[in-house]
C-alpha cells in the first residue's frame, strides 16, 4: 500500500462541522442562535442512525456559521450531556470560534455576561485574545481574535515542526524523569 504524505494526502477544505451530545436541542438552540447568533441552519431527525443502523432515536441540529461551516449537537431525547472525560481538565478540549476584533470580541463577552453566563478573560495569548465559557452542555467554548499580522503567523509556521520535535524530546525527559522517581 502506498504512504501518504501531506503532498499526497486528498485535500481537505475546511471544517464542515463538529458534533456533540447536547442535553436538551431548545435550550442550545437558545444558546447558540440567540446568544452567540449562529442561525439554526438544518435539524435530522431520525429513529436509526445511518452509520450503524442501531434504533436510537436523536435529533440533529446545525447553527451555521459566516464561513459556512458548522456546529451541530446530537439530542438523543433522555436530557442527558456528555460527561467530561474524567483522565482531562476542563480546559484542554474545547471549541475555539473566531470573530472578527477585539472590539466584537468585549462586545461578546457583554452579551453572555449580561445574559448571566460567566466568562473568564480576556485572555492575551501573544497571537490571539480570547474568552472562555461553558455553554448549557458543560462544554467549554472560546471565542478568539487574531492580534498579529499573517506574516507573523506565516513565520510561526516555519518553525512549527522543529517546535514539536522539541517538545517530544521533552516529553520524554519528562516522563523518564516521573518513572525514576516512581520507583
Amino acid at each position: 500500500m502506498p504512504t501518504t504524505t501531506a503532498a499526497t494526502a486528498p485535500p481537505v477544505r475546511g471544517l464542515h462541522h463538529f458534533a456533540w451530545r447536547c442535553r436538551d436541542s431548545e435550550e442550545t438552540r437558545h444558546f447558540y442562535e440567540d446568544l452567540l447568533g449562529l442561525p439554526l441552519a438544518h435539524i435530522i431527525q431520525s429513529d436509526h442512525v445511518p452509520s450503524t443502523g442501531e434504533y436510537c432515536p436523536y435529533v440533529h441540529i446545525f447553527f451555521q456559521m459566516r464561513d459556512g461551516s458548522y456546529i451541530a449537537f446530537f439530542d438523543l431525547g433522555d436530557d442527558t450531556a456528555a460527561l467530561p472525560s474524567p483522565n482531562t481538565p476542563a480546559w484542554v478540549n474545547h471549541i475555539a470560534l473566531r470573530v472578527d476584533s477585539v472590539d466584537d470580541l468585549l462586545a461578546a463577552k457583554a452579551r453572555l455576561e449580561g445574559a448571566g453566563v460567566e466568562v473568564l478573560g480576556v485572555t492575551d495569548h501573544h497571537i490571539i485574545e480570547s474568552i472562555y465559557f461553558f455553554d448549557p452542555n458543560g462544554i467549554r467554548l472560546e471565542l478568539t481574535t487574531p492580534t498579529v499580522p499573517q506574516a507573523e503567523m506565516d513565520a510561526h509556521a516555519r518553525h512549527a515542526r522543529a517546535d514539536l520535535d522539541a517538545w517530544t524530546l521533552r516529553k520524554a525527559e519528562l516522563r523518564a524523569t516521573k518513572d525514576a522517581s516512581n520507583v
